[in-house]
């Protein structure tokens, strides 16, 4: 009987949290949800506006704004959810000393919260597109399904392996986010993958946003094969740094709550 009653015990911690979260990310902000839509839909329309100008067609298909609402949207919702799940322990540290909250339901709750946002996110976006534009769409709905969750497993892992580095070495957000500063422009998010040529494409695959962004768009393009993807690498990666970061905050997170 205990066990059960550990579990009820969670999954209410959890949805405690995560109500916490929905009320202190979008519902104090006016028109707060709203904003999450319409700040992937402003890129998206920016981007179809200056590269409409310069090329008579996209890379895929015959829609600029589809072809990149295929990049943007995956990249966004990796970006999104590494960056909630990477301050979980920071925005629930108050919560943390109570003995029935764990850093484990923290993360899970922002993981939650933000995976389900940029779900809901990614179908309402593609679906004003597709509006907007008269775009003809034919999905694959498991290649579809398969990169998001791609998407999501890459933050996760990332997110809780930054949450780990961020409280014990305060300067590695700012270092992260130097590194990580050009990856919009190396995740095949505004050109393809096979455009690019050698030996710079074999570089370019080692990154596993190309992989996430290439199966979602074998997913939305009929036509689109995208042999290269490797889901085994990105979840892979993603496994692997979920592990070590859940294995390290197990080690060290009372001492981090309690710095």
């Amino acid at each position: 009987m205990a066990r059960p009653n550990r579990r009820f015990r969670t999954s209410r911690t959890i949805l405690a949290l995560l109500l916490r979260e929905m009320e202190t990310t979008h519902g104090r902000a006016r028109f707060g949800y709203l904003w999450a839509v319409g700040e992937p839909v402003a890129g998206i329309l920016l981007l179809t506006l200056i590269f409409s100008i310069a090329f008579t067609a996209p890379p895929v298909g015959t829609s600029f704004a589809y072809f990149y609402a295929s990049g943007f949207l995956p990249f966004m919702a990796y970006l999104e959810i590494s960056q909630r799940v990477s301050q979980a322990i920071r925005f629930s540290r108050p919560l943390l000393f109570y003995p029935g909250v764990t850093f484990l339901d923290a993360l899970a709750a922002r993981f939650l919260m933000a995976a389900t946002t940029q779900l809901v996110v990614f179908a309402v976006v593609l679906s004003l597109v597709v509006g907007l534009f008269s775009v003809d769409v034919i999905l694959r709905w498991e290649a579809l399904g398969l990169g998001l969750a791609m998407a999501a497993a890459l933050g996760l892992g990332v997110g809780v392996l930054n949450c780990l580095l961020g409280e014990l070495f305060p300067s590695w957000e700012r270092v992260w986010a130097i590194l990580t500063r050009p990856l919009f422009l190396l995740s095949t998010i505004v050109f393809q993958f096979e455009a690019v040529p050698e030996p710079w494409r074999g570089w370019l695959w080692w990154n596993p946003l190309v992989h996430v962004v290439g199966q979602v768009r074998i997913g939305l393009f009929a036509t689109y094969d995208g042999a290269y993807v490797s889901p085994g690498y990105v979840l892979g990666l993603a496994a692997l740094a979920l592990a070590a970061g859940l294995l390290f905050l197990g080690r060290y997170h009372r001492d981090i709550v309690n710095g």
